[in-house]
């Protein structure tokens, strides 16, 4: 699975599970919506991780409890 496919499953699983559209996320997080748009269709292709940093500190957990996934555990390389 490429990254930025888990990426999106990620935010969509945390949008489900905190109960929020993915609107809602990028306004508790100071994203824009595009950005989070961008990171939910896959269409960022190398994500920074400063706005998964972001995400993290507006939801209050962990870079850790971020990646902390099965879904994380076979990412492919694109090079």
């Amino acid at each position: 699975m490429k990254l930025s496919t888990a990426i999106s499953k990620k935010i969509l699983h945390i949008c489900a599970e905190y109960n929020i559209t993915p609107n809602k996320l990028a306004s508790i997080c100071c994203l824009t919506q595009s950005t989070v748009q961008k990171l939910i269709s896959e269409k960022s292709n190398n994500p920074k991780l400063l706005t998964i940093i972001r995400i993290c500190e507006g939801l209050n957990i962990s870079l850790k409890d971020f990646f902390d996934d099965e879904i994380f555990s076979k990412i492919e390389r694109e090079d």
